[in-house]
């Protein structure tokens, strides 16, 4: 019996050989035949048939009966794959109780703690080099909101923003309303800009899942200032920043785009 390539793909998924494959298939064409005769139809050498057919019926594939000479006839398709889900599922329960109750204890004793989703990150330079990162894989839509204390560190990023932008980036930045007219005419040539009064956050988001917030400044243990920032690989909250974004970005002044022939 010839089938089709994805209906053997699926079968091969599902753990099945190619020799149980046309045994099975042959089955299906004539229904309860000895096993020399699934041989004959199903080109299965004699000396495999056996071993075959008894790992067909393990799977619950096919049945055999009590004559002489042995019958076997299959199942139907969705039987067979109703008992090897349930089977499935039974032996994953299994397993999963072994493992969890062997060796959960031994995690929980080492003190390993998963990967946090969310980082603080502190200092200007460990900053910067997160928001570049950040920056430089965005393929789709970059939002920045950059508060005044914050302008000066639109110049460095000039020429990355200008390689997303001709690679077809969308860029929005929200600035504060007291940033200085040539960033925000450099950054007209990029982005769309818009302007905002009391800009006291800022952050920055990429493709709705990259996120860098920052939060102000601390003191460190010797007494210094230095700004602090949370940066998260979180969808979820890359969400959320992105709905707050646009909720500043709708109520923002928008600025004139510059001529980008003018850099």
């Amino acid at each position: 019996m010839s089938i089709s390539d994805r209906s053997r793909k699926a079968m091969e998924d599902l753990g099945m050989t190619g020799y149980e494959i046309r045994v099975y298939t042959s089955l299906l064409e004539v229904g309860a035949i000895t096993a020399a005769d699934i041989s004959k139809r199903s080109g299965v050498p004699y000396s495999k048939i056996y071993e075959v057919l008894n790992s067909l019926e393990d799977k619950g594939w096919l049945e055999s009966d009590s004559s002489r000479p042995q019958k076997f006839f299959p199942k139907s398709p969705s039987t067979a794959l109703e008992a090897m889900r349930m089977r499935s599922e039974s032996n994953f329960r299994e397993s999963q109780s072994v493992i969890v109750n062997e060796l959960m204890p031994i995690y929980t004793k080492s003190g390993i703690k998963e990967k946090p989703e969310i980082w603080v990150v502190r200092g200007v330079y460990n900053i910067a080099a997160k928001v570049s990162e950040i920056v430089e894989s965005c393929q789709q839509e970059l939002l920045i909101a950059l508060p005044s204390i914050a302008q000066e560190v639109a110049k460095p990023m000039q020429p990355v923003l200008r390689v997303l932008h001709e690679r077809g980036v969308r860029i929005n930045v929200l600035a504060s309303e007291d940033t200085s007219t040539d960033i925000v005419r450099a950054l007209s040539r990029v982005a769309e800009v818009r302007l905002k009064i009391g800009m006291f956050g800022g952050g920055v988001i990429g493709d709705s899942k990259h996120v860098m917030l920052l939060l102000g400044e601390g003191m460190i243990e010797n007494g210094t200032i230095d700004p602090i920032a949370i940066w998260a690989d979180h969808a979820a909250l890359a969400g959320f920043a992105k709905d707050y974004f646009h909720y500043l970005w709708a109520d923002a002044k928008t600025q004139k785009k510059a001529n980008s022939s003018s850099r």
